[in-house]
């Protein structure tokens, strides 16, 4: 009989266990994907890691694509949110449409809608800023850089206005592309992350 008690007790727990969970999606771009190394060494591995560690009853989902914009961000959240179910998104989309010279208008509304839709599923944002090259001119890089500050201004949620600082113009910080974070830099993104990042989960 105790075999039988603890056995149930067990069964009667692991539903009470999963329904504790809460999930993290990541929604971003090659940055976030670990464009350039081993899938192991990017930051939302490491992320996952730390996790495990130290907030258990968090785990990541990792929804990034490379190459991904903002558009395409926008075109898969209904679907990632339904399926998934996040307590937490972490979005780190508009790199590329400033590579691409998109209008800013263009993808500040696609950022919105994605942010708007996040929170109306329940899960509050964290959003990832990025900086572009300073050869896109200073009037274009500025007006990109300041879209992430006014979208959490707005939807007054958590930002990181630049998730590469400290590390983009670091000796063996970043790949030959200039773009993309080496190996070495994830762990710095990560504590870049997690600065902001902390007080959400708790």
């Amino acid at each position: 009989m105790r075999l039988i008690g603890a056995t149930l007790l067990l069964l009667i727990s692991l539903p009470l266990l999963a329904d504790n969970q809460k999930t993290l999606l990541v929604l971003g771009d090659s940055l976030s994907t670990g464009y350039g190394i081993a899938e192991d060494d990017g930051w939302v591995s490491l992320l996952q890691h730390k996790l495990a560690d130290e907030q258990p009853q968090w785990h990541a989902v990792n929804a990034s694509i490379s190459g991904e914009t903002s558009d395409g961000g926008l075109r898969r959240v209904d679907k990632l949110l339904a399926d998934h179910d996040p307590e937490l998104v972490l979005l780190q989309l508009g790199g590329n449409d400033g590579l691409r010279g998109f209008p800013h208008d263009e993808t500040r509304e696609n950022l919105s809608q994605i942010i708007q839709r996040s929170k109306e599923a329940g899960a509050e944002v964290l959003i990832l800023g990025i900086q572009l090259p300073p050869n896109y001119g200073r009037r274009y890089t500025e007006e990109f850089a300041r879209q992430f500050h006014d979208l959490a201004d707005s939807y007054q949620v958590a930002l990181l206005p630049f998730m590469l600082e400290g590390i983009y113009d670091q000796q063996g910080m970043m790949q030959s592309d200039d773009i993309h974070p080496t190996a070495k830099a994830q762990p710095l993104i990560l504590e870049n992350v997690w600065g902001p990042l902390k007080p959400l989960l708790d």
